[in-house]
């Protein structure tokens, strides 16, 4: 057997032994060490029997492979030094060197290079310093490579002081490309991951000199609690990304969905009230967390030691115990959190002080201290609940929450929250884990505040000011998913959590029944805008019996938006945004009407049609062809359109041949999105056809009203918009649209085409297609209901299934929720009545079929 293949076989050997013996509680640091140790031998082996001792060669391991950390598929990073430049034999000798471990299937990053080479290159970029100061000598001349070692410990080569600023903004550079809480997140260069440890060890290396972490401690540097946390937050990450290499068969350091599963399991996690990939995950963001904080705290404290940073920053007194240096908030005293309520006095400065931006590293190595030996709840003690209310109360107070919420406080205070911090959800519209969304959403709220939002934000940064307390809102805002995790109704266990802090923190009864309405209903507005016909006053008199007073409505509105823009970062869009404004103040109106005066629905066509008279006469639109139009249709077209909408559809279809398909994209925004028009004979597959055509380009649809005419013609209206979720404004792309409809409205005998592939995000999601039928408010219709994974065509896969079914599509709201779509439709039999038992069974088994995966 060729020695390249014998020794790639002994790494798959090892990977597959690896694979056999490796847990959540093995001992990582012996896995990674005997990796290394393994590609030691080989090299050191393959070194000798090439001959290579013989020439002025040193071979150097740099970077990971350096430290003697090697992870299963980890790039082996190599310099090869010499003295001068290499003969012949010697570069031929090397080459064969290089090919025998590509062959023997090692990822090798290696360079060839002088002591004045390898100094230039790493006096010129900070990352090829960073390799050299980890360098270990494999084979080759001692003095040679001990040449280069005092050469990189000189104070001319990187000062430390130097070096500590690359590498911060290095690190600055790295956060600000990614997020710590990422659903698909790098275990090495995400904030809280690998590299965040190894800042820490480099800069405080680099200064003392020290070879490993361990030697820290003896330097002061650093404490033995904090060595301890670091090693075991960068064991579970080696962890992670041991398993994951395993499982990817490459140097793969993102947690992709699809691989995320398979490492949980070889991890040792199992299903149980949280799915096993929940529970790896919520480790992994508490890990990252607690990196984070040790990483801002120690190289704060770095920069003092080393920088004298903290001579040049002005110190203004705050209190007997406090002062400001610069924007960080200090303790005068080291035992000043010995009395727990100081620590949330802290917090209450940095509200009533724009100045205080965070904590200054002393005094937070204090507050971890004291906060560490926490036995009981801090909302436990009286004095403690006192400040809280303070910091509810004040103007700035989620700023303050925003910190605590950082520095771990939040839990330390509420237990519950605790219980939240790291968990996520295996899904694509949970964007963030539940403490993270929540803490988000405090900072919309805190954004409907400022005056450079209200473009964003319109209507709640009017309603934001007119809330009698704000800090109920605040308060709901904590407690909304707060019980997420615990199985059961989040709603209901988060409403009865908010009952009891209200009454142990003595609001009175109604501040807390009104905290709890607001986390019971929180989903409330954002179902009924997404999923409901808010056309329909019966949706819209049904609401606002549930929501009772504007007080409430007010509230519910700031906290739903709040809430939506804080779940997912890529789902929030106008055309949300206009349903719940439209949402707000048709309820409003209700609610100012009373319920002694119902809406009108004959006095609400007349109302539509006269003012869209008024217009299409100016227009000189003829009244009495106007009048014979309108006379083919029913009451529902004028309920469920507005003025404007009406006098567009009209003026379009007493110019257009009846003969043709009529097709229109308006050029101005509807709620946010593109209002697509079609009137046309009846049809079959009308629906299917259009739904098919729009998938294929790429269109979303988010709003569907069906209707047809008293002579069977159909006046179909969708609201689409592009992926993005941005209206739909482009000519050519509305020209576009437009042909393929028009020709595929013509076709008469349409068939289902192929649709797009599941995309690889997508793939491993299992959604069970679920289909119910709720009440309908009307007896001549069918209300359904319909959660599925959103595949490519789905829309047009369930008209077609609807047409087989005879059935049609009079009203549909589209909601994709990550990766489910929570559709909602209001469906009619051809003979124009409700479905019958039967129907229903036969559509449920007939949808099943089709939407689930092959």
């Amino acid at each position: 057997m060729k020695p390249a293949l014998s020794a790639k076989n002994a790494f798959l050997a090892q990977n597959e032994s690896a694979k056999s013996e490796f847990n959540h509680e093995s001992d990582i640091y012996a896995f990674v060490t005997q990796r290394c140790q393994l590609v030691d031998h080989t090299l050191k082996n393959q070194w000798q029997h090439l001959g290579l001792n013989d020439y002025p060669i040193a071979l150097i391991a740099v970077g990971g492979y350096g430290r003697g950390e090697l992870h299963p598929q980890s790039d082996v990073d190599l310099l090869f030094l010499v003295n001068n430049k290499l003969c012949l034999e010697g570069e031929h000798k090397v080459g064969e060197f290089i090919t025998f471990l590509w062959d023997a299937g090692l990822e090798i990053g290696h360079s060839v290079r002088t002591i004045a080479e390898t100094l230039e290159q790493g006096v010129n970029d900070i990352t090829i310093a960073t390799n050299l100061l980890e360098a270990r000598l494999l084979c080759g001349p001692q003095a040679l490579f001990l040449q280069l070692y005092s050469r990189i410990r000189t104070d001319d080569f990187w000062p430390s002081s130097e070096f500590y600023l690359a590498k911060r903004q290095e690190q600055v550079d790295r956060h600000a490309r990614a997020n710590a809480f990422d659903l698909e997140p790098n275990i090495k260069s995400c904030p809280g991951g690998l590299r965040d440890i190894q800042t820490i060890a480099w800069v405080a290396m680099r200064y003392f000199d020290a070879a490993k972490l361990e030697d820290l401690v003896s330097y002061h540097f650093l404490e033995p609690l904090e060595l301890e946390e670091l090693l075991q937050c960068q064991g579970f990450l080696w962890q992670l990304r041991f398993a994951l290499h395993l499982i990817a068969g490459r140097d793969e350091n993102r947690l992709l969905f699809d691989l995320q599963p398979q490492v949980a399991g070889l991890m040792g996690y199992v299903d149980g009230t949280q799915l096993a990939v929940e529970k790896m995950m919520k480790q992994y963001y508490q890990t990252v967390r607690r990196v984070l904080e040790l990483n801002q705290m120690l190289l704060q404290l770095f920069k003092q030691a080393t920088l004298s940073h903290t001579n040049i920053l002005e110190i203004t007194p705050i209190d007997s115990d406090f002062q400001r240096r610069g924007k960080l908030i200090e303790t005068l005293s080291p035992q000043l959190f010995m009395q727990p309520e100081q620590i949330m006095i802290l917090f209450l400065h940095a509200a009533k002080n724009i100045n205080i931006q965070g904590v200054f590293a002393p005094t937070l190595r204090n507050l971890r201290q004291a906060r560490d030996a926490f036995t009981t709840p801090l909302m436990a003690i009286p004095a403690c609940r006192k400040v809280f209310m303070e910091i509810l109360r004040h103007p700035q107070g989620i700023s303050a929450l925003s910190l605590m919420h950082k520095h771990g406080i939040m839990s330390a205070y509420l237990p519950a929250w605790k219980k939240i911090e790291g968990q996520m959800q295996f899904d694509l519209f949970h964007a963030y884990t539940v403490d993270e969304h929540t803490h988000r959403l405090l900072l919309n709220i805190e954004r409907f505040s400022q005056p450079d939002q209200k473009m964003e934000f319109p209507l709640g940064s009017v309603i934001i000011n007119q809330l009698p307390k704000k800090g109920l809102l605040v308060l709901a805002a904590i407690f909304h998913d707060i019980a997420k995790g615990r199985g059961g109704d989040h709603s209901q266990l988060g409403s009865k959590d908010a009952i009891e802090f209200c009454q142990l923190h003595d609001m009175n009864s109604h501040d807390g029944r009104l905290v709890a309405w607001l986390v019971e209903n929180h989903l409330l507005m954002s179902i009924t805008a997404q999923r409901r016909d808010i056309s329909d006053p019966d949706v819209i008199a049904h609401f606002a019996d549930k929501v009772r007073t504007a007080t409430h409505l007010s509230y519910l509105y700031c906290l739903t938006v709040a809430d939506m823009c804080a779940t997912n970062d890529k789902l929030w869009n106008n055309w949300k945004g206009a349903l719940l404004r439209d949402l707000y103040f048709l309820t409003q109106r209700v609610l100012a009407r009373g319920k002694e005066k119902p809406v009108d629905i004959r006095a609400r066509v007349r109302e539509h049609q006269a003012k869209a008279k008024k217009e299409l006469l100016r227009r000189g639109i003829q009244e009495q062809e106007l009048d014979k139009l309108w006379q083919r249709f029913n009451a529902d077209y004028f309920i469920k359109h507005q003025p404007n909408q009406l006098s567009w559809h009209a003026e379009a279809i007493l110019k257009h041949k009846q003969d043709e398909p009529l097709v229109m994209l308006s050029k101005h925004s509807t709620r946010g999105g593109t209002e697509l028009f079609i009137y046309n004979s009846d049809k079959p597959k009308l629906f299917v056809s259009v739904m098919a055509i729009l998938d294929n380009k790429n269109v979303c649809v988010n709003d569907a009203t069906i209707l047809i005419t008293k002579d069977k013609f159909v006046i179909d209206t969708f609201i689409i918009i592009e992926r993005d979720g941005s209206p739909i404004t482009h000519l050519p792309r509305i020209q576009s649209i437009k042909k393929a409809l028009i020709k595929a409205l013509n076709n008469q005998s349409p068939k289902l085409p192929k649709f797009r592939k599941l995309s690889r995000r997508m793939k491993h999601f299992k959604v069970p297609t679920q289909v119910s039928f709720p009440p309908s408010p009307r007896n001549d219709t069918s209300m359904m209901e319909l959660i599925t994974l959103d595949s490519p065509g789905l829309l047009a896969k369930l008209g077609d299934v609807l047409f087989r079914c005879k059935i049609n599509v009079r009203a549909a709201k589209i909601s994709t929720i990550g990766e489910r779509a929570e559709d909602f439709f209001l469906l009619q039999t051809t003979e124009g009545g409700k479905l019958s038992d039967r129907q229903k069974t036969e559509l449920q088994a007939s949808l099943v079929r089709m939407l689930t995966p092959k």
